[in-house]
């Protein structure tokens, strides 16, 4: 399924691709712990997932863990001797103990805390304490498990399928090539990062990324009135593209936005929400404002399973949403600034960073237990999107298919 061009204000998404039908959607998938199972088996365990970013580890030695619940399992990445990145699961050969017990580090090998069996950067064992006591060993055999391991724009993805049925490149497909180009590498040397649990299907959190019709009024104390404008006043959608199983959506700006002078000060030097607001994006990959529209704000790259990027004209930011239960979900939540060469342009990294926080998370993470809480009453059994929701809708889709497969 590719991008498929709106032909007039008039013409509704879901007209592009009536293959997705427009009728309600069962509520049962977001509350039911047998349909999380399946998500777990058919999908985590399955597809690519993004796990980090180079900048997490640019030097040899350095090393981060990725503990995935969804997979039942703990992920070390490391930078190796020959400067390549690698993924091993978090698990010794002897007894099974944790290898790496901090989150991140650097070290020159990593030694089993239990009984020291030792692993180079590469995951080979490379020495075993009282070897002469074992019986048959043979330690070309023993090294650290593998994961597959790939790295697409400087973001890191994992695989554990011991066999991937599609290269990272193949399973990112159009939607990330659309984005190839896009300068993640020069923005991202200042990074924001927060994490929280929320009692919500981790679906509900997606949800909430894969449309800006909340905007205007979830966000109206936040950011709201950046966005919504009076001719636009409920924030409908420059594009919304399918490429399955991903999807790109692009984002309009208030240009007539009344800025208050604190507003206005960041906003001269740069916010996340509106980077050089109005521009074009002229120069830059075709995902990037791909109607060319004057008032763009900012584009999308929602990830299939869990992960969304989201990109500006001068910084991007990423939410991953990883499942622990059918009704529990850790939101990880990051934004990537260029590193600051005046007061001022700290000023609105700063700005920005608070508006976000206080605002925008806030406020979509007390709506998120809110509605699960509903979800799970049982009082519906269905919901009802708009044709601004067209991607929730495709999202439901892409996971039926993947667990009907």
């Amino acid at each position: 399924m590719h991008a498929r061009v709106k032909e007039n204000s008039d013409t509704k998404w879901h007209d592009r691709y009536p293959e997705l039908g427009t009728g309600p959607l069962p509520i049962e998938p977001y509350v039911s712990p047998e349909f999380f199972e399946q998500e777990r088996e058919k999908i985590f365990r399955k597809v690519w997932l993004n796990i980090g970013r180079v900048e997490q580890i640019p030097a040899i030695g350095d090393y981060f863990v990725k503990d995935l619940a969804i997979c039942q399992t703990s992920i070390l990445v490391t930078r190796g001797d020959d400067g390549a990145v690698h993924a091993f699961h978090n698990m010794c050969s002897h007894r099974g103990n944790r290898i790496a017990w901090d989150s991140k580090g650097k070290c020159k090998a990593f030694s089993c805390k239990y009984h020291a069996w030792t692993y180079a950067l590469d995951g080979s064992l490379r020495h075993i304490s009282d070897e002469k006591k074992f019986f048959g060993i043979d330690k070309t055999k023993l090294g650290l498990t593998p994961v597959a391991v790939g790295v697409w724009e400087g973001f890191i993805y994992i695989n554990v399928d011991p066999q991937p049925s599609q290269s990272l490149r193949e399973y990112l497909g159009e939607a990330g090539a659309s984005f190839d180009g896009y300068p993640f590498g020069e923005i991202a040397t200042a990074c924001f990062s927060w994490q929280v649990e929320v009692n919500a299907n981790w679906k509900v959190g997606k949800d909430a990324f894969q449309e800006v019709y909340h905007i205007f009024s979830l966000h109206n104390r936040s950011t709201g009135r950046m966005f919504a404008s009076p001719t636009n006043p409920y924030l409908n959608s420059h594009e919304l593209a399918l490429f399955d199983p991903h999807a790109r959506i692009s984002v309009p700006a208030n240009i007539g936005w009344d800025a208050t002078p604190v507003e206005a000060l960041a906003k001269r030097f740069g916010i996340l929400t509106l980077q050089k607001q109005g521009i074009s994006s002229r120069g830059m990959p075709p995902g990037v404002n791909p109607t060319n529209s004057e008032d763009w704000s900012f584009s999308g790259f929602n990830c299939f399973p869990n992960t969304s990027i989201f990109v500006s004209e001068g910084g991007f930011l990423t939410h991953s949403f990883w499942p622990l239960a059918a009704d529990r979900t850790l939101w990880e939540s990051r934004i990537y600034f260029p590193k600051a060469t005046t007061m001022a342009e700290r000023f609105s990294q700063e700005y920005s960073r608070s508006t976000f926080l206080d605002g925008v998370m806030a406020e979509d993470g007390g709506i998120f237990e809110k509605t699960q809480s509903m979800l799970a009453s049982g009082a519906k059994k269905e919901f009802y999107l708009s044709d601004e929701e067209l991607l929730i809708r495709h999202n439901f889709k892409m996971i039926e298919r993947y667990l009907n497969a």
